[in-house]
């Protein structure tokens, strides 16, 4: 079976938990659930609701704080950017637009506004959002196709460092959650977009997207 992520054919079954099947990859480390297990959209959904991701919310604003204040280091002051994959609660564009930037908003159940997918950003933030992915390659492909040449892409997601700990691991247990990344799943990620990719922290990865590419 081809990967989700890289499209390697390298996969093979990694565990069976509760009759869902997960696979693994063993090019890029991700581990995903099987398609056979997703939730249809409205339950999907309904479990986003559920989410307490409110916009004034302090302690969620300081989790988001996490990615902001890494990558403010590395923008301008004018900088366009995309929030893909907000929420209902789209709490880090409001704290970016406090520090002057100009932030868009995306997401297929909350902000379904795809004339921002007609447009090129120089920084996109996608927080919480990347395990949601059922199509991850393409997710990828799209966010690279709305990167302008020189700008950033910064992810932000429970990274997966103990296989051992995937059964009892509570970010597996979230049905809204399909697809974990390992720190070497994003050097490939980025290898084959021609990106560069640093993980300044557990849980962050920041792309770059060089001139040209």
């Amino acid at each position: 079976m081809e990967c989700v992520v890289c499209k390697n054919n390298s996969t093979e079954v990694f565990k069976v938990i509760d009759k869902k099947k997960y696979w693994k990859c063993n090019t890029c480390l991700a581990k995903y659930l099987d398609k056979t297990h997703y939730l249809d959209s409205k339950s999907e959904k309904n479990r986003y609701l559920e989410h307490n991701n409110n916009i004034d919310d302090i302690s969620y604003r300081n989790f988001l704080s996490k990615l902001s204040l890494l990558l403010e280091k590395k923008l301008s002051a004018s900088d366009y950017g995309l929030e893909f994959g907000c929420g209902h609660g789209p709490a880090l564009a409001d704290m970016l637009r406090l520090k002057g930037y100009i932030v868009d908003l995306y997401d297929p159940f909350f902000y379904p506004n795809k004339d921002v997918l007609a447009k090129k950003y120089n920084f996109i933030t996608c927080t919480e959002t990347a395990e949601h992915f059922f199509d991850p390659y393409n997710e990828f492909k799209l966010l690279d196709s709305l990167l302008l040449d020189n700008a950033w892409l910064g992810i932000m997601t429970s990274f997966l460092t103990e296989e051992s700990q995937f059964e009892n691991w509570y970010y597996r247990k979230d049905p809204t959650h399909v697809v974990f990344y390992a720190e070497k799943t994003f050097g490939i990620i980025a290898e084959q977009r021609n990106w560069t990719c640093e993980i300044p922290t557990k849980d962050i990865a920041l792309f770059y997207k060089n001139s040209g590419h």
